[in-house]
């Protein structure tokens, strides 16, 4: 089975150069223009692995503005392929097109730090993704087993977000598929991950009453200041290492001779469990209910957990053990553990697809503007995905459920 990777020891250049092209691209989530770019090139590549390739609008995300107000915020695109959908067993591939990296931020071009170094905006996370999988498929569809597995890709816009447009999409197809294989980056020493923390969005909404600083101070009842408050709150329930309360954004205001009756807080929360998930949503409840007990003072809470926390069940550890088969055949010593970090892997585990999500190259500094890529590790990624999906298709793999 090993013949069939042997095409790719001279790819690493084309990869390269694919991925260059696409991070040079900005498709930060908010960003659609810049989106449907990449789209566009994305559908060009992969035109060369067949299938059925559709272009899906996604739903446009419910979220909180500076000013208070529950507006609808459009999304992009999704690209969904499908081939020899009717064969068993049936593998669903996802990764995501969107980066963190708005249309306006600095950090916008590929350069190599080193030779073996490359520094750009989405290069691992999860552009170099997006190679590594094409180039898993076209392996698998050069070879005599093409056929013999089904096969879906997801290539959604909003996962940087939590996927809110594209979540029940990813469900839907998570039901239907046998095995899920997602390209989020592994770490710089090619370590992968197996559990992940659940990961949750929260907007608060506080309410005063505008005066003037002066004249009339006591009757305003100042928003931000009982914002500070509940902030502080929920940053002192950080007590408990396995869940983490991030106060990420805080604003309101304006003029100074105002007492401000407007303040939006947003904050993002990690668990390690469901229980701790329901115990986190009840503290919230309590120091809102705690917090509308102050005379002139409202506060609504919008938001929830959009990512459940992604355990270990059997499915995953015997799909595990297929990867580390392949990781020997390769000469490799494939090594797990578990993050604090969330992807759409959460969203297959909690729709009952035993998944691994973590099949890109490897990379690090993910989320800022020193995130790289180690150039030597896309053709040993693209040729471990691609030996999974022969071992699958030559039903050498997990294929009882």
């Amino acid at each position: 089975m090993l013949d069939n990777l042997k095409w790719m020891d001279d790819q690493q250049q084309p990869m390269l150069e694919l991925l260059q092209k696409l991070c040079n691209l900005n498709s930060g989530t908010l960003n659609l223009p810049g989106l449907d770019r990449v789209r566009k090139e994305l559908c060009d590549a992969f035109k060369i692995v067949g299938g059925e390739m559709k272009v899906v609008p996604v739903p446009a995300m419910t979220t909180v503005n500076d000013q208070g107000q529950v507006v609808l915020q459009p999304l992009g695109e999704a690209i969904v392929i499908s081939k020899h959908p009717t064969q068993r067993p049936r593998v669903l591939l996802c990764i995501h097109m969107d980066t963190v990296y708005e249309v306006d931020h600095a950090f916008q071009k590929c350069k190599f730090l080193e030779p073996n170094r490359l520094n750009g905006p989405g290069v691992v996370d999860a552009k170099g993704g997006l190679v590594v999988m094409l180039y898993a498929l076209q392996t698998l569809e050069r070879s005599p087993l093409a056929g013999r597995i089904g096969w879906q890709v997801i290539i959604n816009p909003d996962e940087e977000l939590g996927s809110p447009g594209s979540g029940e999409m990813l469900h839907a197809a998570a039901v239907e598929a046998d095995w899920g294989l997602l390209f989020e980056p592994s770490l710089p020493d090619g370590t992968m991950i197996s559990w992940r923390k659940g990961s949750g969005n929260f907007s608060f909404v506080v309410k005063g009453r505008a005066a003037h600083a002066g004249r009339d101070f006591q009757a305003g009842r100042n928003a931000v200041v009982a914002m500070s408050h509940l902030m502080t709150q929920i940053a002192g329930l950080n007590t408990d290492p396995e869940v983490t309360y991030n106060v990420g954004r805080v604003s309101g205001g304006g003029a100074l001779n105002i007492v401000p009756d407007l303040a939006v807080g947003r904050v993002n929360v990690r668990v390690r469990n469901v229980e701790q998930q329901t115990l986190v949503e009840s503290k919230f409840q309590r120091l809102v209910t705690e917090a509308n007990k102050q005379e002139g003072i409202d506060v609504q809470m919008h938001g929830s957990f959009t990512s459940p926390p992604k355990t270990i069940d059997a499915g995953t550890e015997r799909l595990q053990k297929v990867i580390e088969q392949c990781g020997r055949e390769l000469g490799t010593n494939v090594k797990w553990q578990g993050t604090g970090g969330a992807s759409d892997g959460n969203k297959f585990a909690a729709a009952g697809l035993a998944n691994i999500d973590t099949l890109g190259p490897s990379g690090g500094d993910i989320h800022s503007d020193r995130e790289y890529l180690i150039v030597d590790s896309l053709v040993p990624r693209a040729k471990l995905a691609s030996l999974v999906l022969l071992n699958l298709a030559a039903g050498l793999g997990p294929i009882e459920k």
